[in-house]
């Protein structure tokens, strides 16, 4: 068994000690404001119209003896950017440096010599491999091409390099189509490192192997990585994966990196938005919390296409924080912490960067809905809901004080109907149905209601309105007796009965409202 198979509690102390000492080593590869953007042309004369924009500004840096890896959604430009820093692709714009030499430029016989240091292991272990060829021939083309002879010859190099990603030097002889995924994948990690480059991108290296063929190949790496001093950047989907094998993650959104930060940072503290809602999405391997609910965070929509992407902040459409700002202002990518920088106006733990900015976009509303309460730390997002409870709070005494301002014109409408040669109740009635509350329990219960609605009217109604009030009380009294069935509902309550029903006490029918 390998050395490196190790449980994640062993792996990750020793990684993390690597990753402290990786600002002191020194730069491999820099890369400045990458842009790479693919052209669409239409019609006969094929002028260009748009363009896909693929990689839209990339900052960062690779140490020498580090793993860098890269994680974002589908499309985000992650093969991308891996093909246009070993120069597989040319570059739209910005610049790469590789040991201090600009190579953004340099044409196809320029890159030639720098291929023996930066490689590639590519995604599609099927599509990568010649069918035609035999694996001694694909393994010892670098040698080949770059004119090498090594020691020995070179299909002594080519079975002793089967031999260090763990197949048999017997296949020197086989085709492609007679080994499983993860052969192919080891086959092209032979060829990576036949020349001992000392950059390798390695492009998805493990998404289309089962897991167990997964776990071979990252230990390999690891190996390889110890024994013979190389720098990765992994490209990858699986965030448990990269934990496992990275000292520094970049997380790519829309051609951009949104955060970049060492490992236990990135998964115990993330501050972007967006990479808060990544790591919600890793299962955690734990008997203990089964049964327990994820406070799993759903991104409303889909991501915004890179034609035409969104302005100012690229998240902002499927953000819960979003605000103004976000919409207007692209967000710089910048150290919030050691070694952590973020493109955030409103990061989480963190201090906002916008303090000034606190009302929240439509869209940050409708994708608030499916972000559990747990999983929003204060901000923006929080600050909303607590202005509006605010004016929610103020609402609740004056509603509290509805009724008894409501009062005095109840008691206006009870002796302007007996003036008018209606039923004490007709008033009081016709305002109860017009408010259409909800029913009360008992008839005692609705009479000291009404008379404390009323008492409480007198005490808070104006002088001149103070008789009125009294009067309301007495029409009160007069329909509270054993077979009363209305009452003057000046709390807002009524007893559901249609107007012009009899009552059941007196028998007499009351009068409706024609």
């Amino acid at each position: 068994m390998s050395e490196t198979k190790k449980t994640d509690e062993a792996a990750i102390p020793q990684q993390t000690s690597a990753s402290e000492g990786s600002a002191d080593r020194e730069v491999l590869l820099r890369v400045e404001g990458l842009t790479k953007h693919f052209p669409i042309k239409k019609g006969i004369l094929q002028r260009q119209v748009g363009a896909v924009k693929a990689v839209d500004g990339l900052d960062f840096e690779v140490r020498k003896g580090e793993t860098l890896g890269v994680v974002g959604e589908s499309g985000c430009g992650k093969s991308t950017m891996g093909r246009v820093i070993t120069r597989l692709q040319d570059p739209t714009g910005g610049k790469i440096t590789f040991e201090g030499r600009d190579i953004t430029r340099l044409s196809t016989g320029q890159m030639r010599p720098l291929r023996r240091d930066i490689q590639m292991i590519f995604q599609d272990p099927y599509g990568s491999l010649n069918p035609r060829h035999t694996i001694g021939s694909i393994v010892s083309a670098p040698f080949r091409l770059q004119g090498v002879e090594p020691e020995g010859g070179v299909k002594k190099e080519v079975q002793r390099l089967l031999s260090l990603v763990g197949l048999s030097p017997e296949h020197y002889n086989r085709y492609p189509h007679e080994f499983s995924g993860g052969q192919r994948q080891r086959i092209g990690i032979a060829r990576a490192l036949a020349l001992k480059p000392k950059l390798v991108v390695a492009d998805e290296p493990v998404s289309a192997l089962d897991v167990s063929i997964q776990a071979q190949v990252v230990n390999l790496m690891d190996d390889l990585q110890q024994e013979l001093g190389l720098t990765y950047v992994i490209i990858a989907h699986d965030l448990s994966v990269v934990r496992h094998v990275s000292d520094r993650i970049a997380v790519m959104y829309l051609g951009k990196i949104v955060e970049l930060a060492d490992r236990t940072s990135l998964y115990e503290t993330p501050m972007h938005p967006y990479t808060k809602a990544l790591m919600s999405a890793v299962p955690v391997p734990d008997p203990k919390r089964r049964g327990q609910k994820n406070e799993r965070i759903l991104l409303r929509g889909d991501v915004p296409s890179p034609i035409a992407p969104p302005s100012g902040c690229r998240f902002h459409t499927r953000c819960w924080k979003a605000t103004e700002i976000c919409r207007t202002t692209e967000p710089r990518l910048v150290e919030l912490k050691p070694g952590q920088r973020v493109a955030c106006h409103h990061p989480e733990n963190f201090a906002d960067q916008a303090p000034q900015d606190t009302v929240l976009l439509s869209a940050a509303k409708k994708a608030s809905e499916l972000v559990p309460d747990a999983a929003v730390s204060a901000g923006p997002a929080d600050e909303a809901p607590a202005a509006e409870e605010a004016p929610a709070a103020e609402e609740a005494p004056a509603a509290g004080k509805a009724p008894a301002a409501g009062k005095a014109p109840a008691a206006e409408k009870a002796p302007a109907a007996k003036g008018t040669g209606t039923a004490s109740g007709e008033a009081p009635e016709a305002s109860a149905s017009e408010e259409a509350p909800e029913a009360t329990g008992s008839e005692s219960g609705k009479a000291a209601a009404a008379a404390e609605a009323v008492a409480e009217a007198a005490d808070t109604a104006p002088v001149p309105e103070a008789a009125e009030a009294a009067a309301a009380a007495e029409a009160t009294e007069d329909k509270t007796g054993p077979g009363a069935k209305s009452t003057p509902k000046t709390t807002g309550k009524t007893t559901g009965k249609a107007p012009g029903r009899p009552s059941a006490g007196t028998g007499s029918p009351e009068p409706s409202d024609k």
